[in-house]
């Protein structure tokens, strides 16, 4: 059986995590002393695609542990709208693996211009982007030979979380991020196969996560839409109990991602729920959940459990897709770097 660059290159992502820690050690606790000194009146987030799920757990990380609200910036407000946004003191945030959106550059390039502090989590450290910005933080994930970001996405995960651990000082959150390249190799993107028996005839489905989960959901449901060409929507718990439940017949897909936290016991009751209404629920959720369908390894803080889900669903999307008749890597109409304005 021929193994995808996709399946690969997901399985690396630990390799590529412990990389990342060497390598920008210094640069986090450098940013955050400053972060510490001159705290931020505001906090904005610069991405697109991957990228900007990537932007949801950071920006869901900071709110709830610092309560800075954090704002997702729309770029055409900047280059089509050329609205004055307000950049004096603000904390802007890029995330993009090939630092070449025109969008995203232009928009940095106004909140530089402006007074605020940019930094930018890139994987190409020799893009406009990473030249641009005040700090250019190195996702190391290394080149990917597959459309569909894996192991960048990942890494941009780590690199949020990162952030905003040396910014709080938090040892028990710095201890987790140290021993995740171990949880991530021992798990393997452990055996999320049993979801492709169901969702390969499907032609549409949800994905359903809630809190630092929700950011999953959102990736997850990209990359079915781009690697396997199914229809599937991303929602929070909360959301899909009102207009999308009319959407839901006997049989509907529906993949609830559960991670650890506050938010799990009311996405495992909502499985339940969606059982009894005839749903075909995949539910992935941790072991001690008698319900559910697939596992998510336990991550040594329950912080970095959307890393431990994305890489297994990751290596599931690329099974997925063969099973479909599709090649994961080559997605169609679809290249690598994207250049929008």
């Amino acid at each position: 059986m021929t193994i995808s660059f996709m399946q690969r290159e997901a399985l690396a992502a630990a390799e590529a995590v412990a990389r990342q820690q060497t390598a920008t050690r210094d640069q986090f606790a450098g940013l955050a002393a400053r972060l510490q000194a001159q705290p931020p009146a505001a906090i904005a987030t610069v991405a697109r695609g991957s990228s900007d799920h990537a932007a949801n757990y950071l920006a869901y990380l900071i709110m709830s542990r610092t309560g800075k609200l954090v704002t997702s910036v729309p770029m055409s407000l900047v280059t089509l709208q050329h609205a004055p946004l307000e950049a004096k003191n603000t904390l802007s945030i890029a995330i993009s693996q090939s630092g070449q959106g025109p969008d995203v550059i232009a928009t940095m390039q106004h909140f530089q211009n402006n007074g605020a502090n940019t930094v930018a989590f890139v994987n190409t450290i020799g893009s406009p982007l990473a030249k641009l910005v005040g700090t250019a933080i190195d996702l190391s994930a290394g080149p990917e030979q597959s459309v569909a970001a894996t192991k960048s996405f990942i890494t941009s995960l780590t690199a949020s979380a990162s952030l905003v651990a040396h910014w709080q000082n938090d040892t028990r959150l710095l201890d987790g991020l140290a021993a995740l390249p171990d949880a991530m190799t021992a798990a393997g993107g452990d055996d999320w196969s049993a979801a492709v028996e169901q969702l390969a005839p499907a032609g549409r489905a949800m994905i359903v996560g809630r809190g630092l989960g929700f950011s999953i959901a959102l990736e997850a449901a990209l990359k079915c839409k781009e690697t396997s060409a199914l229809q599937a929507e991303a929602f929070t718990g909360a959301e899909i109990v009102h207009g999308p439940m009319a959407l839901i017949e006997s049989g509907y897909p529906l993949l609830i991602i559960a991670t650890r936290g506050p938010e799990m016991a009311g996405l495992v009751q909502l499985a339940d729920d969606m059982r009894q209404k005839g749903a075909n629920v995949i539910l992935a959720a941790p072991a001690d959940v008698p319900s559910r369908t697939l596992t998510i390894p336990a991550a040594p803080v329950p912080e970095l459990d959307p890393v431990m889900a994305v890489q297994a669903f990751y290596v599931m999307a690329a099974g997925l897709a063969a099973a479909r008749g599709l090649n994961p890597d080559q997605p169609s109409h679809l290249i690598k770097v994207t250049k929008t304005h």
